[in-house]
């Protein structure tokens, strides 16, 4: 089973890398057509992970994995790549959901 919840926890990190990568490639190509097919691409294949993650987790666990991988690379790729500033509320907002996924975790491990 625990195998099963760590295939899980990579598949939902993976669809927050795709989704990240999605919005790095929006900004980063000038062509048209380059940025619509690779946000499609990314989009496409961060729904299939997103998928296949809640084939072993709950969704709560899918969705605060995703969503946090997905603002943490999301935010690091625009500091790094684009020079964006990463604000207070930024942190904020980045330890709350860090915080749910804990929180969403360790109430797993207690109902097992």
């Amino acid at each position: 089973m625990e195998g099963r919840k760590g295939k899980g926890y990579a598949w939902a990190f993976s669809a927050g890398l795709n989704a990240a990568f999605a919005a790095v490639s929006a900004k980063f190509f000038s062509s048209q057509v380059i940025k619509y097919g690779l946000v499609i691409l990314f989009n496409v294949t961060m729904w299939g992970c997103y998928v296949n993650s809640l084939k072993a987790l709950s969704s709560l666990q899918a969705t605060v994995t995703n969503f946090a991988t997905n603002f943490l690379s999301s935010g690091i790729a625009g500091f790094f790549l684009f020079e964006e500033a990463l604000s207070f509320q930024w942190f904020a907002g980045f330890l709350l959901s860090l915080s749910l996924l804990t929180s969403s975790h360790e109430n797993n491990l207690m109902l097992n």
